[in-house]
């Protein structure tokens, strides 16, 4: 005879109940872990530490394995704690930051006062809560964490065979929310068609604080072949990177400063003029009173981080005039250059954006 099938009440209530079980054989587990401890087992079988052993023989990650040991050996001290455990009332990771929390602040630490708040919070915005505790008891010690955190900081930069540069580091708290709160802005959505996840997002906010809005200020070496983008010629070159597609510097050029390079046959350098701003700094003030901020539909990022636009390219003999010009902000910017949209400017002024798989006339953008 068939079973019936379970409701999703049914199935919430025995997730819950199994997730229950767990904690109470975590709770189980970091008793053992530190009577093992205690009794010298761990430190005699020849492992770095601890927590080293655990990972090995108990297969846990490095942070799972010290709350183990943490938690076992405050268990006394959390009396209360464990039995709204196994009420139901908090979980195993309230109780890890419980452990944690004793650990921070010695002798003053006091269960009672932060059990109310482990009830009524979820674990991690209980150990947010924790921190405030943690500096009410001893601000002194909190100050002198904090700033050996700020000496634990690093970056470092590396380039992936394809060159796509490759970014690791750790911030410290200050310096971390200093970066999301330069970033959050920048991450988000922009208009139609932003189908970016947000690590993509937050990958071309990082790019966009940067560039500071500016133009490009990069110096790039191409060929006028490379820049009209002719068949048969060669790539741009730029330092720090792999050598770049000749519509990257279209987009580029679009708004940044040319210098002038003349090479002799043999590619010796014969004469270097002064750097040009494409987009002199008058015409821009003008482009972005009259545009205000990026033209495309629906996107609203802020003059100050678009770039000026050529709606016919320069290197085809469109003129840098404010007719000419509309702002678009990075990534819609890519989008005109390397992504095929076509940008058309109706009589009177709107944008109107064509996507790659259609033609409408004469292509005015990407040129």
């Amino acid at each position: 005879m068939q079973q019936p099938v379970a409701s999703t009440q049914e199935l919430a209530q025995e997730l819950v109940f199994r997730e229950h079980q767990i904690a109470l054989l975590q709770v189980e587990a970091s008793m053992l872990a530190a009577e093992l401890l205690r009794s010298g087992f761990l430190e005699d079988e020849g492992y770095n530490s601890p927590t080293d052993w655990l990972r090995f023989n108990c297969h846990l990650t490095d942070k799972v394995a010290a709350d183990r040991i943490n938690v076992g050996e405050h268990l006394a001290e959390l009396p209360m704690s464990v039995d709204y455990l196994r009420d139901g009332e908090i979980g195993y990771s309230h109780l890890s930051v419980m452990a944690r929390t004793a650990e921070a602040v010695g002798k003053r630490f006091a269960e009672r006062e932060l059990l109310p708040l482990a009830l009524e919070l979820t674990p991690g915005k209980f150990y947010y809560k924790t921190l405030h505790y943690r500096h009410s008891v001893d601000a002194k010690k909190y100050a002198e964490e904090q700033n050996e955190q700020q000496f634990s900081h690093h970056l470092s930069l590396s380039t992936a065979e394809s060159g796509h540069l490759l970014i690791n580091g750790v911030l410290d708290p200050v310096g971390g929310a200093a970066v999301r709160t330069a970033l959050e802005p920048l991450a988000r959505k922009s208009g139609e068609h932003d189908d970016r996840l947000l690590p993509q997002r937050y990958a071309d906010a990082l790019v966009e604080l940067a560039s500071a809005g500016r133009p490009a200020n990069v110096q790039v070496t191409a060929t006028i072949e490379t820049l009209k983008g002719l068949a048969g010629a060669g790539a741009a070159e730029m330092e720090f990177s792999l050598p770049i597609s000749s519509v990257a510097v279209q987009r580029m050029a679009c708004d940044c400063s040319v210098t002038r390079v003349l090479l002799s046959q043999e590619s010796l350098v014969m004469d270097v003029g002064r750097a040009k701003p494409i987009v002199s700094s008058s015409l821009r003030r003008a482009l972005q009173v009259r545009d205000g901020h990026c033209r495309w539909p629906g996107c609203e990022r802020t003059a100050s981080k678009c770039d000026g636009h050529h709606l016919v390219h320069w290197i085809n003999g469109g003129p840098t005039e404010l007719d000419n010009l509309v702002l678009l902000c990075r990534r819609h910017h890519r989008m005109v250059h390397e992504s095929g949209w076509q940008l058309i400017k109706c009589d009177d002024g709107q944008i109107v954006t064509i996507a790659p798989t259609v033609t409408f006339g004469l292509p005015r953008g990407p040129d």
